[in-house]
C-alpha cells in the first residue's frame, strides 16, 4: 500500500466537515476498492478527528451522550465521563461505545470539578440547548482541569451541517483561564462552501473571590459567557463584511433595468443602444 495512499485518506479524514464523516468514509470506500484494508491503516487519523471535533456517542443502556476528547482518554480507546461515573470504549471509525464499566475519576479538585459540571450545564442550557459538555482534569497537568462542550446542527435535507466547540483550561492554583472556540459550517446545495474559524482566549486573571468552589465555578463561567459573547458579535460583524463585499462580489449583478434576465427568453431580448 503506498504511503501517499495512507496519508491522503488521513487528510480526507481529518478533514471530514461536521456531521459528515460516515459520507467521507463511504467516498473513501468507493476510491479505494482495490485496497480494502486502507481505512484500517488510519486509525490514528479517526482518532485525532473524534477528539479533536470532541465527537458524542450515547452510552449502551442509557439515553445519556458523552464526547470523546484528549482530556477524558484512558488510553487504548478506552474513555470516561465524569457527570455519569462511567467509563466506556470507543471504536473510532464506526463512533460506536460500549463495554460501559462504573468509573471514578480521582481528583484533588473534585469539588471544584462538580461545580463546575453544575454551571457548565445551566450555560449550556441557556446558550447550546443541544451541547454535550463535560469537566475533567487534564491527562498532562491533573492541577488543570479542562471544561469542554460541543454544539451540532446538522441539516442534510437543506444541506448544511455545522458544529460550535469550546475548550477551556482553567489552573485553580492560579486562577487563569485561556481556552480556544471553533466554529465549523458546511453549505454545499449547489456548491460547496465551508466556514471555518479559530477564535484563541488568551490567558486571563479572575477577579472575584474564588475562595469556594461554587464561587470560583460562577466566576469561570461568568468569563466564558462574556467571551463568547464578544466572539459571537465578532462574528455577526464578520458575516455582514462577507455580505456586502467578497460575496457581494462573486453575484452576477443585475443588468441596468434590475430586473433578473429570463433565460429561457433569452432568444426574445433586443440589444439595446445607450
Amino acid at each position: 500500500m503506498p504511503a501517499n495512499n495512507a496519508a491522503a485518506v488521513s487528510a480526507f479524514i481529518e478533514g471530514a466537515p461536521p456531521g459528515e464523516l460516515a459520507d467521507v468514509i463511504a467516498d473513501i470506500q468507493k476510491l479505494t476498492v482495490n485496497e480494502p484494508n486502507l481505512l484500517g491503516s488510519v486509525t490514528p487519523a479517526f482518532q485525532k478527528y473524534n477528539e479533536e471535533q470532541l465527537s458524542t456517542v450515547k452510552l449502551p443502556g442509557s439515553g445519556h451522550t458523552v464526547l470523546i476528547s484528549l482530556y477524558n482518554s484512558l488510553g487504548d480507546g478506552k474513555y470516561y465521563d465524569v457527570e455519569t461515573r462511567k467509563s466506556f470504549a470507543f471504536d473510532h471509525q464506526s463512533q460506536k461505545a460500549s463495554d460501559v464499566q462504573p468509573y471514578n475519576a480521582d481528583s484533588e479538585h473534585s469539588n471544584l470539578i462538580s461545580s463546575l459540571l453544575k454551571s457548565l450545564s445551566t450555560h449550556s442550557t441557556e446558550h447550546y440547548p443541544s451541547a454535550t459538555y463535560t469537566v475533567c482534569p487534564t491527562p498532562s497537568s491533573p492541577h488543570t482541569i479542562a471544561l469542554l462542550l460541543v454544539s451540532n446542527k446538522y441539516s442534510p435535507s437543506n444541506f448544511w451541517n455545522g458544529r460550535y466547540r469550546s475548550n477551556y483550561l482553567f489552573t485553580p492554583s492560579s486562577s487563569t483561564l485561556s481556552g480556544t472556540i471553533n466554529v465549523d459550517v458546511h453549505y454545499y446545495e449547489d456548491g460547496n462552501v465551508r466556514l471555518t474559524t479559530t477564535k484563541k482566549i488568551p490567558e486571563m486573571k479572575l477577579e472575584a473571590s474564588t475562595a469556594s468552589s461554587s464561587s470560583a465555578a460562577a466566576e469561570v463561567l461568568r468569563k466564558i459567557a462574556g467571551v463568547e459573547r464578544a466572539y459571537q458579535e465578532e462574528l455577526n460583524r464578520g458575516f455582514g463584511r462577507l455580505s456586502e463585499g467578497e460575496f457581494k462580489g462573486l453575484r452576477r449583478q443585475l443588468p441596468v433595468t434590475r430586473q433578473k434576465v429570463e433565460w429561457e427568453k433569452i432568444g426574445g431580448y433586443r440589444v439595446s443602444l445607450f
